[in-house]
């Protein structure tokens, strides 16, 4: 079964990619996203959930720039993380304007801080860099539409998994995607504090 009800830029960029069909996991998790549900996305490696990640961002995000505060952010383990997805991301927005920007330790707090407030729409981040910029005042949240965390494995540690949970109290209204190989107690735990009315989409080996 071939993508449905997706923005024509995105298709075409799927196109480019050689994508034609959805995974099975993609299939069952990508209509609950586009349709504005928050997600526990539960599937093995090679499952296909870092596309489903870039599908539904660009999908939410109508595939085009607007304004200055980002619309989608994204929590990834370490820097190389960040710009591996930052790549992927690009392979899918050559034709697009999106401006895509990795927040990591290993670089400049200040150079984040301004490259930031020049506009970006989608921040790939790691938990304790984007926690620092955020209690410096040096991202606005205010526009954010999605809250994604990618191989949430990470989190098992207990300091990522703090910077991470502390952003949404300062969120309004926004929709919340987690994903990893495996729903355990800290994702319960998130459940509490702020997915209390996510599905959890699990796709087996």
């Amino acid at each position: 079964m071939a993508f449905k009800k997706i923005q024509e830029q995105l298709k075409e960029a799927l196109e480019v990619q050689g994508i034609k069909d959805p995974l099975p996991f993609q299939k069952a998790i990508l209509s609950k996203i586009k349709g504005g549900s928050s997600v526990f996305g539960i599937a093995p490696e090679g499952a296909g959930k870092t596309t489903s990640i870039i599908i539904s961002t660009l999908q939410k995000l109508e595939c085009t720039a607007f304004e200055d505060a980002p619309r989608a952010l994204i929590f990834v383990k370490d820097k190389e993380s960040a710009l591996a997805l930052q790549s992927e991301f690009e392979r899918f927005t050559r034709r697009m304007d999106l401006r895509i920007y990795p927040v990591y330790e290993e670089h400049n707090i200040e150079a984040q801080r301004n490259e930031i407030f020049e506009g970006v729409d989608i921040v790939i981040a790691t938990p304790k860099r984007l926690s620092k910029i955020f209690y410096l005042n040096g991202i606005n949240l205010g526009k954010l539409k999605l809250f994604i965390v990618d191989d949430a494995e990470f989190l098992s540690k207990p300091t990522p998994f703090s910077d991470v949970i502390r952003i949404p109290e300062s969120l309004d209204r926004c929709q919340y995607a987690i994903f990893s190989t495996k729903f355990d107690a800290r994702m319960e735990r998130m459940q509490e504090l702020f997915m209390a009315n996510a599905q959890i989409v699990e796709v087996g080996e």
